[in-house]
């Protein structure tokens, strides 16, 4: 990386990005369904409902049932599901491949890490804390960390901040198109990965890079970072 006047961030999205969390939140959503005698969800299918928040991810699968539930009822399975998942969040719940060999390639070239998600912040940091991943981010922001969330650029203009770093020396990671709308409204480049959970095909998303192992991101930062300086 050319020395830059600050240090570069990565700032990476969590669910879908940096760990593959689907089966723990799905066995969470079960929990939540079977108190209204609604079947496990697909794992394929409902892979792709993730990323928005407990709350959204239950709506959807309530609407994918054709399912309408007071509004009261949704805000207390979305309690329960909360509490459940706090309890198990990392049964199942593991880094993506090559994940933290690339953070070791990050790291050693001077970049500063970051986790920008819209997973509520106590749990981000419970279940890096149990993955072991917590001293590798300078800063781990949540859904409930700012006044507002993803995509609105408040979090990440905030996390690159709190990370000593500037948006011209930022690059966004993340698997969904709210990682996108995210740093296009923050003014940062962002790079999707193949392997998380979209309901837009990753290629569609209009990320400045797509990887699809983390073998592949140091490159596609070096390469974002060096047109930013151009």
């Amino acid at each position: 990386m050319t020395a830059p006047l600050s240090p570069p961030v990565v700032a990476f999205d969590l669910d879908g990005t940096l760990v593959d969390t689907a089966p723990d939140l799905l066995d969470a959503l079960d929990m939540v369904l079977s108190g209204h005698k609604i079947p496990p969800v697909d794992r394929a299918a409902a892979r792709n409902m993730i990323g928005g928040g407990a709350r959204l991810l239950i709506v959807r699968a309530l609407q994918s049932e054709g399912v309408s539930l007071p509004d009261e009822e949704v805000e207390a399975m979305t309690r329960r599901f909360i509490a459940h998942y706090a309890d198990n969040i990392a049964v199942g719940s593991r880094p993506f491949p090559g994940l933290i060999e690339a953070l070791d390639r990050l790291e050693a070239r001077g970049a500063r890490l970051a986790v920008c998600t819209n997973k509520l912040e106590h749990l981000a940091r419970l279940l890096l804390d149990a993955l072991e991943l917590t001293p590798r981010f300078a800063v781990i922001t949540g859904a409930d960390t700012y006044a507002r969330s993803k995509p609105d650029p408040l979090p990440l203009l905030s996390t690159i901040a709190a990370a000593g770093g500037s948006a011209a020396q930022t690059i966004m990671v993340g698997d969904s198109i709210t990682d996108v709308l995210t740093a296009r409204a923050t003014g940062v480049p962002v790079v999707a990965v193949s392997f998380g959970y979209t309901e837009t095909p990753p290629h569609e998303l209009g990320a400045d890079a797509l990887i699809h192992h983390f073998a592949e991101l140091e490159q596609a930062v070096d390469a974002l970072l060096a047109r930013n300086i151009a």
